[in-house]
C-alpha cells in the first residue's frame, strides 16, 4: 500500500532535479576542460623549456620569437638536435649532446600522457551524454506525470502533468545546449590536445635516437681515440 506513493514521491523529486542535475555537470564539465587546458600549457611549457636547455650551446641553435608557439618551438629543438644527428662532422656538437642526454629523460613527468589523456577522452566522450541525461529525464517526468494521475484525478492531475511536461521541456534543452557548447569548446581545444601529444611522441623518438646513435656508440672522440 505504501509503495506507490513512495515511488510516486520517488519520481517526482528526480524529475524536479534533473534539470539542477544536468547544468551542475555542465558547470563541472566546463571546469574540467579549463584544467586541461591549463596542464596541457605548463607540460608544453616545461617541454619547450628542458629541449632549449637541452640544445643550449648548439652552434645553429633555433632561437624563435618569445610569442612563438610553444609547440613550434619544441619542433624546432627536435629539428636542431636531427641536424647534429644527421651531420657526423659536428663532433662538438655531438658530444655535447651526448653529456646532456640526462636532461631529457623519457621517465619526466611531462612526458608521460596516460593520465592526461585519460582524462581529455573521458571529458570528450562524456559530451554525448548529455542529450542523453535530457531524455532521462524527460522520461522520469512523463512517468512522475502518470504516477501522479494514477494516484489521484480530475484538475489536480492535469495540473501534475503540465508541470512535469515543463519540466521535461527544460531538462531536454539543458541537455541539448549543454551538448552544443561543449562541442564548440572541444572543437577549439583538441587541436592544442592533439598536438602536445604528437611533441611527446617527437621527443620520445628524438630521445630514443640519441640514445641509440650516441650512448650505445659513446661520444665522437673517444671513438677516434679508440680507433687504431
Amino acid at each position: 500500500m505504501g509503495t506507490f506513493p513512495q515511488m510516486t514521491g520517488l519520481l517526482n523529486r528526480l524529475s524536479a532535479f534533473s534539470t539542477a542535475v544536468i547544468v551542475a555537470c555542465f558547470v563541472v564539465h566546463l571546469v574540467v576542460f579549463f584544467l586541461l587546458t591549463v596542464w596541457a600549457r605548463r607540460d608544453l611549457r616545461s617541454l619547450a623549456t628542458a629541449l632549449f636547455d637541452f640544445t643550449k650551446g648548439l652552434r645553429h641553435q633555433s632561437l624563435l620569437d618569445r610569442a612563438a608557439p610553444l609547440s613550434d618551438q619544441v619542433e624546432a629543438f627536435l629539428a636542431d638536435v636531427n641536424d647534429v644527428l644527421d651531420d657526423p662532422s659536428r663532433a662538438a656538437d655531438r658530444r655535447s649532446l651526448h653529456q646532456r642526454m640526462q636532461i631529457i629523460d623519457e621517465k619526466r613527468r611531462y612526458l608521460q600522457t596516460m593520465l592526461f589523456e585519460t582524462v581529455y577522452n573521458v571529458a570528450r566522450t562524456m559530451i554525448e551524454a548529455y542529450p542523453l541525461g535530457g531524455i532521462v529525464g524527460t522520461v522520469l517526468a512523463i512517468g512522475a506525470a502518470l504516477s501522479t494521475e494514477a494516484a489521484g484525478g480530475g484538475a489536480a492531475s492535469v495540473d501534475a502533468i503540465v508541470l512535469r511536461f515543463g519540466e521535461s521541456i527544460w531538462c531536454t534543452f539543458a541537455g541539448l545546449v549543454a551538448t552544443i557548447v561543449l562541442l564548440f569548446i572541444n572543437s577549439f581545444l583538441e587541436p592544442s590536445f592533439l598536438r602536445l601529444t604528437e611533441n611527446r611522441q617527437h621527443v620520445r623518438d628524438t630521445v630514443a635516437r640519441v640514445k641509440r646513435e650516441l650512448a650505445f656508440s659513446g661520444p665522437p672522440d673517444l671513438i677516434e681515440e679508440a680507433t687504431p
